[in-house]
């Protein structure tokens, strides 16, 4: 896309680790347009979060290294970026709400002081003008007295205050681009809702894109106008979020739609895809999907497939959908 605000194109990530090379994210291709929300699902160690931290140049290097691709934002590549410059958009044109806020959120600081930095440290603002702002943001995340709350730290306040603040350190800078880790997966169904809203309304306010990160396909239905299904580091399909629930084109994403559970469905076993996720570090051969999927034939197991256009812009990686590539079993 080349009016996209983020483009990232076969991007790979690698882990060297003792058991070798753990392959966490491979040739992963996405792009998303000023104010449009992609949500990027799969299971656990898919590789969600290591394209997310790619995106903000937060690897871990060693043991992590990112080995190909590019990442542009706003038609700059920010693979090619220094240190410097990653420093001054991360915060002030991408803003990053984490995963879990206890662990994010610095505990001897005070919560004031940590909204408050990004504006010091991006916009120049003084201490003090900083933190009146601060306190006009938690209380525009709905935060309960919001002024009182700047001296507070973070173990004083709950999951779910916790997670407005990190919202409020994301947003104050009025970012391009908000980078969400799994923002609600710590809170109950009630502050789930509440903490999805928030988002959704403060995105709309300020005309930021976001990059959603979750496994629930539920947050995705909510959310999302697009949606990207990761499987072993690859994306395997790619779609709006009404035509995927609609008709999920690649094995794994039928899958998962049939493994969420239904009002009405009655008390039989939830369905269940057989097997287990290859590890990073195991050698693949053809789709990594192939020994787990009911619809595999001779060439899953042999050829890698890429991730191609079909069917009114959606995006798959298979070899169902390329009848001219097919082989018959024998």
């Amino acid at each position: 896309m080349s009016d996209a605000l983020l483009d990232i194109r076969g991007l790979s990530v690698h882990f060297h680790t003792p058991e070798g090379v753990g392959r966490a994210v491979e040739s992963v291709s996405l792009s998303i347009a000023p104010g449009e929300t992609l949500g990027l699902v799969g299971e656990s160690g898919c590789g969600k979060s290591v394209t997310t931290l790619a995106v903000v140049g937060l690897v871990p290097s060693p043991p992590g290294r990112i080995v190909a691709g590019e990442i542009r934002f706003q038609g700059r590549d920010l693979l090619k970026a220094d240190p410097e410059s990653l420093r001054r958009i991360r915060g002030r044109e991408i803003g990053m709400i984490f995963q879990e806020p206890m662990t994010a959120l610095n505990p001897v600081l005070t919560i004031g002081r940590q909204v408050a930095e990004p504006l010091v440290a991006h916009l120049g603002m003084s201490r003090s003008e900083a933190l009146k702002k601060a306190a006009r943001w938690l209380d525009r995340v709905r935060i309960p007295s919001a002024a009182s709350r700047l001296g507070a730290y973070p173990h004083e306040l709950s999951g779910g205050m916790r997670q407005r603040v990190m919202i409020a350190m994301a947003m104050i800078c009025r970012p391009r681009l908000l980078v969400a880790d799994e923002p609600t997966t710590a809170l109950d169904v009630t502050l789930q809702r509440q903490i999805l809203s928030l988002m959704a309304e403060l995105k709309t306010e300020l005309d930021t894109a976001m990059l959603l990160i979750t496994h629930d396909l539920g947050v995705v239905a909510q959310t999302a106008g697009r949606v990207a299904v990761m499987y072993a580091g690859r994306v395997v399909e790619c779609a709006g979020v009404r035509p995927l629930f609609a008709e999920p084109l690649h094995p794994y994403t039928q899958g998962l739609l049939q493994s969420m559970p239904r009002l009405g469905a009655g008390r039989g076993r939830l369905h269940e895809i057989p097997g287990t996720v290859p590890a990073a570090t195991d050698p693949i051969g053809g789709c990594p999907f192939a020994g787990r999927c009911p619809s595999a034939f001779d060439r899953c197991r042999r050829d890698d497939p890429v991730l191609e256009t079909v069917r009114q812009k959606r995006q798959v990686s298979c070899w169902l959908y390329d009848p001219s590539k097919q082989e018959a079993d024998p």
